[in-house]
Order: C-alpha cells, then structure tokens, then sequence
C-alpha cells in the first residue's frame, strides 16, 4: 500500500512495540508529527526542551528496559539532544533518537535550521544513519532499535530529510530475520567461551579472598539472581558500582554496596586486599579505580562483559569472557556446580568473609546527626522509610546523587537511575518523569540537587501537563555543593562560582507550575512533609529541604589517588595501617 513516508515512520514505530515519544515539533520533522495525530496510537509527551525530551526516553528505557524514543526538529532541535545522545552513549541506554533534516536537496547548503547532526553525533551513538531514499526508511528504524538494544545497548540517531517524509512509496516494513540479515558484520557475541568459563570457575574456587564486582551490564542483562546464586555459593561478597546498584540486593549480608571515590571503606579495603576479582559488567571507570597502579595490586582479575572493547581497556584483565552477563554467569555457576561447588580453602574464606565484617563494623556507612540543622543523608534515610525500600530513584549530577546512592538501600534491578559516565546536571527531573510514564504502577523519587534541578526545571510543567505524579526532594544547599565540597578540601576554600543562595521560591515555583510544594526547614519536619507529599497521588509534588549548606560526602577517594587514601566519615585522611589486611 503506497503511503507518506511519515506514515511509513509511525508504522514502524508501531511494529517495534513503541508506546511512548518524548519529543518537540518543529518544521523539519512536522510531517512525522501530523501522520502521529492522524494514527492516534502511539503517546506522545510534549517535553518543554529537547534535552528534557532526551532525558526522558533515558529515565523510560532505564526502568523498563525497553528502547526509549525521543524525536525533534533539525537545527537546534537536534543539538539539543545532544547532551541526552551523548549520556545514553556513556551508560549503554537502548535509545532510537529521530531528528528531521532539511530537504535532501538542501543538505549542505547552509539552508535554515541545517546541522550536519549525522557528524555531530558519531562519536557519541553506537550508530547513526542519515535517510537518504523512502525505500530504506523502514529497514533503517527497524536496524535502529535492532542495534539500540542488542548487544551493549546504546543510542542509535536517525536523521530523516523533510522531503523523505513526503514522498509516497509502497515499500514493505521488513521482518526481524530481514534486519538481522542486512547486518551481516554486526554479530553480538553472547554465550561466553567455554575454556574462559572453566579457567573462571577454577580461579574462584581457588581463590582466598575472592570479591564481585558489579557494574551497569549486570542491571542491563537483568542478571540478579545468578549473581545471588553465585555469591551464596561460592561465599564471595559483592561490591557494585554506581550504575550498578540493585543488580544485587543491599540487604543481603554479602553486600558490600557501593565502591569507589565515594564507596564504603569496607567495599573499598575488601577490593584493595583480595586475591581474585571478578568484574561483572563493568567498565573500570576512573572513578572506581582512582590509582590504576594500586587498584586491587594482589589480584588476579576475571572481566565478564558483552563489549569486547572493553576488556582491558583501562585495567589489564586475567580472564576474559566476552558474552552475555546473565548468559556467562549461568554457565559458570552450572560448571562450579560440575566441579562439586567446593571452595578450596573454606578456613581462609571464612577468615576473608570475617575481616569484611570487622571493617563493616569499623567504618560503617554514617554522618553526624543533628536536631538543629536538616542533614542531607537524614532526608535520603526518611524517603527509604516512607517508601519501604520499594521506590524508583532518581537523581541529578552532584553531592546529593552520591548520598542517594549510599543511604538509599536499593534491593532491585533498574531501581536506582542516575548518570553515571557523563555526570549530566539536569538529568533527574526529566529521567524521573520518564521512569514514572514507563513504571506508574511504582513509585518515583526524583533527589535532586537545587543546582541540578534548575538546569531542567521548566519539565515540572511537563510533568504537571500529564499528571506524571512524581516526587521531587531538592537537597537545598545553596551551592554548587560537590564543586564547593572540592574547593574546601583541594582548593583551600576558594569558593569560586559556586554560590545559589539567590534562587527562586521553590514551593511558589512549584505552585506556578501546578504542582504541589512542600518545605521543610527543620529535622522534625521532614517526615511531616514526607507523609503528606505521599498522599499526592494525581500531579507532581516538589519538597524543598533545606539543609546543611556546607556538608560533605564522606568518604572519599580524592582523584587519581589510592584506595589507602579514603577521606573517611570523621574526618580522617588516610587508612590507618593496623587496619589494612594483607597489603600496605
């Protein structure tokens, strides 16, 4: 049946199982926009800028697992995604971004709302196509969401010339099998190699002092119970990373929780002394490693990860495993089993599982408490009260997403969403919002810094428009706080730029928008306005927490240095050395 080629793009969408858009209309792409009306099937989410729209599809795909959508103009409705492009690039976020182009005749002519997006975007998509006949614009959206969600997920950029959305054709959507075969260099590995598989399974028996460590790629693959399963087997604890939290449950006594800058000093020290490490979908970011030189220096490593790329990418690995995180742990606790599951040396991996104990005792997770003045992690450990452990969190970029991932307790995959390889300010609001659309039968949490939350404020109308009933607990310090936390202890309290005590009424803001606003001032009314933002449940709730202006994250790892050179809770530089294990 000959058709727009717009109406071939909504048929598409259609035959991929997208339900939502998240997108802003301009002429370049308007075509798209009319044969959206016309069908009437697929929502759409009128986002109030483009980054918001980006944002948004990230939160969606984060929390569903699905291929989030988010589509705008030419011009500068494309370089508005750019910042949301290059975020889903740097945590592996399955997002088909759909940008109109000028009129094919016109690419490269300077014409009105022209950017070359195509070239922008290729160093931050895992593919990107410029549509240059109708006849491929099925096979192209289709091999989009195709590369978007396999292998290490990613986004992928279709950029679709005015003209192309015009022109009539009766070309056919292709077949999945169809769009595998018109790939025919893209081949995701994903079983693992069997000789890799058993040479793991003989490390971690062997192994003394054995630690998981576990990124983004596990919550990805969904694998949490292989990691419980393989954890309670072999008696190994687990440390994960910011992006990988809720990949193994954090009430589990195994659990080591977060690692890193500002990790636990029992994850930390139980990284620094053990023998055998085992990355699970993870990347060795520069800032879990901190020192590359000192990062787990007695260990041997195992790195299981879909993305060849990045094996030994940043730190030099042992045993390699190229594959599927949850397909390769089922195969190694299958041949740890083969081999009768036994540890080699049970007294010394119980002396092992004892030492991470004493250090969880030595330094838990903890701040000074007040009656005075609202502490941060205090509002973080009342929203974990008040929502039973069950909510979605959300959060921006800065010293408040640091205590959400440490006094938050997270207990499933695709709980806690945040950015974690580009550090993106803004990023909560709209990815809260994508993650309420995509999950509304859970409740979400976005905490959020008030620097942070002013870079993307103008959302809470989007929110408000489609009742998305959100909560949104801004950490108000007044400060720039992780910039002004590094001007403190590096840069001798210059306190350069960093000042946001001039900012808006947050409850009247929120109120101007339709929303409802709350503030609390005082320790004993955090709870208060906790309970009655609970009983919102048809339009987005905003509370303001004001808070101690100069509070810090602790502990923490300062850059490029050692493990041995945490900044700990009270204020300590350094790790004493009668409480190091084996190493220093």
């Amino acid at each position: 049946m000959a058709r727009k080629g717009a109406d071939i793009v909504i048929e598409t969408l259609k035959e991929e199982g997208v339900e939502y858009i998240f997108g802003h209309p301009g002429g370049a792409i308007m075509e798209v926009y009319d044969a959206l009306y016309r069908d009437g099937s697929i929502k759409h989410i009128l986002t109030r800028h483009e980054q918001g729209a980006g944002h948004m599809a990230e939160g969606y795909a984060k929390a569903t697992g699905k291929v989030g959508v988010a589509m705008s103009t030419s011009g500068p409705g494309a370089t508005n995604l750019v910042t949301a492009i290059a975020d889903a690039y740097m945590d592996s976020v399955p997002v088909v971004f759909i940008t109109g182009q000028v009129p094919t005749h016109l690419i490269g002519n300077d014409a009105f709302q022209e950017v070359d997006i195509v070239g922008i975007t290729r160093p931050i998509t895992k593919h990107n196509f410029l549509v240059k006949r109708i006849e491929d614009l099925p096979m192209i959206l289709r091999q989009a969401f195709y590369i978007a969600k396999t292998g290490r997920p990613g986004p992928v950029l279709v950029d679709i010339p005015k003209d192309i959305t015009q022109k009539i054709s009766d070309v056919e959507i292709p077949s999945l099998e169809e769009v595998k075969s018109s790939l025919p260099g893209y081949k995701p590995h994903t079983e693992g190699n069997p000789q890799q598989i058993k040479k793991a399974a003989r490390l971690i028996a062997e192994a003394k002092r054995p630690v998981l460590y576990v990124g983004g790629g596990a919550v990805q693959a969904e694998a949490q119970k292989e990691l419980v399963e393989l954890a309670e087997l072999m008696k190994v604890p687990v440390t994960t990373t910011n992006m990988g939290k809720g990949a193994f449950p954090e009430s589990h006594p195994l659990a080591l929780h977060m690692l890193g800058m500002h990790g636990t000093y029992y994850a930390n020290m139980a990284v620094y002394n053990c023998d055998l490490l085992i990355a699970v979908g993870a990347r060795f970011d520069d800032r879990v490693t901190g020192k590359v030189e000192e990062f787990a220096p007695q260990a041997s490593i195992i790195h299981i990860d879909i993305d060849p790329a990045s094996i030994s990418k940043n730190i030099v690995v042992d045993v390699p495993i190229v594959g599927d995180v949850k397909v390769v742990l089922r195969k190694l606790i299958e041949e740890i089993k083969k081999e009768g599951a036994k540890v080699m040396h049970p007294e010394e991996r119980q002396k092992w599982i004892e030492q991470v104990e004493k250090w969880k005792k030595l330094h838990p997770l903890t701040y000074r408490k007040s009656d005075k003045v609202i502490k941060p992690q205090y509002v973080i450990e009342e929203i974990w009260k008040v929502t039973k452990g069950d909510a979605i969190i959300a959060t921006g970029v800065g010293q408040h997403q640091m205590w959400a991932a440490m006094f938050y307790r997270y207990s499933f995959p695709r709980q806690f969403i945040n950015s974690g390889g580009l550090g993106t300010m803004g990023f909560g609001l709209p990815a809260g919002i994508g993650a309420k659309i995509g999950k509304p039968e859970k409740e979400v949490f976005v905490i959020d810094g008030d620097g942070s939350f002013m870079m993307t404020m103008q959302e809470l109308v989007t929110a408000t428009h489609y009742r998305v009933p959100v909560k949104i607990a801004i950490i108000n310090n007044g400060y720039l706080g992780m910039v002004r936390q590094w001007q403190e202890l590096f840069y001798e309290k210059r306190y350069a730029e960093v000042d946001l005590s001039i900012q808006p009424d947050f409850v009247k803001l929120a109120e101007a928008c339709g929303a409802v606003g709350f503030r609390a001032e005082k320790p004993s009314e955090v709870r208060e306005v906790l309970e009655e933002a609970m009983k919102v449940q048809d339009k987005p709730v905003l509370l303001d927490f004001h808070v101690d202006r100069e509070e810090n994250v602790l502990p923490m790892v300062p850059a490029g240095k050692s493990y041995r050179d945490m900044i700990l809770e009270d204020g300590k530089k350094g790790v004493e050395a009668d409480t190091m294990y084996l190493v220093g």
